[in-house]
C-alpha cells in the first residue's frame, strides 16, 4: 500500500513537470534519471526518484498526455535506459574492483553491498533479474556482477530480461493505472505525503554515506 502511495504521489509530481519541460526534454529526464540511477549509483541516494516511482509516473504521463508521449517511445526507451545504467555498473565493477566500493565508508551503502552480496552469490544470474525491483540491490549487485567476473554473456541476457521486464511492465501498469477511477484524485491527495517521504529518505541515505 505505501509502496503504490509513494508512486502515485511521486507521479503527480512528475505530471507537474511535464507541462514545464515539455515532451522532448520530459523523454530525456525519465531515461536520463533511469541510465544514471544503476550506471552512476545515483540511486543509492535518490531510490524514489531514480527507480519504480519514476517509471510508473512516466506511464501515468503518456497516459494523461497521449497527444504528446508515446507509450511505446516511453517503454523502450525506459528498457533500454534500464539496460544501459545495468551494464555500466558491471564495467565499473569489473574494471574498478571492491576497493571503490569499500572506499564508500556509508552505512546505508555498506550494508547494501553486504545483503547484495550475499543475494547474488545465492541466486546468481537469477539476482540480476530480481535486482531490478530491490532499490539497494537494484544499485549494487550489478557492480558486485562484474567484481566477480561474471561471464558477461550471462549478465547480458540476465540484465536484458530484467530491463525489459521492470520497464516494460511498471512503465505500462502506470499507463492502465491512470483509467482506473479514482486515481487521479488520489494523486493530489497523497502528494504531499509522498514528496515528503521522498526528501527524508534522501536527506537520511545522504547523512548515512557523507562519511
Amino acid at each position: 500500500m505505501l509502496s503504490t502511495a509513494i508512486r502515485l504521489s511521486v507521479s503527480d509530481d512528475i505530471v507537474s513537470l511535464f507541462d514545464v519541460v515539455g515532451p522532448t526534454l520530459f523523454y530525456s529526464v525519465v531515461f536520463g534519471l533511469v541510465f544514471a540511477g544503476t550506471g552512476l549509483f545515483i540511486g543509492a541516494f535518490v531510490p524514489f526518484i531514480t527507480g519504480d516511482s519514476l517509471v510508473f509516473a512516466a506511464g501515468l504521463v503518456a497516459a494523461a498526455h497521449t497527444d504528446s508521449i508515446n507509450i511505446f517511445v516511453m517503454v523502450i526507451g525506459v528498457g533500454i535506459a534500464a539496460w544501459l545504467g545495468d551494464q555500466v555498473g558491471y564495467t565499473l565493477g569489473r574494471h574498478y574492483g571492491r576497493p571503490y566500493l569499500d572506499k564508500r565508508k556509508g552505512q546505508w551503502l555498506q550494508r547494501a553491498i553486504t545483503r547484495s552480496t550475499q543475494f547474488y552469490e545465492r541466486y546468481g544470474w537469477w539476482s540480476i533479474v530480481v535486482a531490478r525491483f530491490v532499490p539497494w540491490a537494484r544499485v549494487m549487485i550489478p557492480a558486485l556482477a562484474g567484481i566477480s567476473r561474471m561471464n558477461y554473456y550471462k549478465f547480458f541476457s540476465a540484465n536484458a530480461v530484467g530491463a525489459i521486464v521492470w520497464g516494460s511492465g511498471l512503465t505500462i501498469a502506470g499507463y492502465f493505472t491512470y483509467s482506473i477511477p479514482g486515481v487521479r484524485s488520489a494523486v493530489y491527495i497523497i502528494a504531499v505525503v509522498v514528496i515528503t517521504l521522498s526528501v527524508i529518505a534522501g536527506v537520511r541515505t545522504w547523512r548515512a554515506n557523507r562519511v
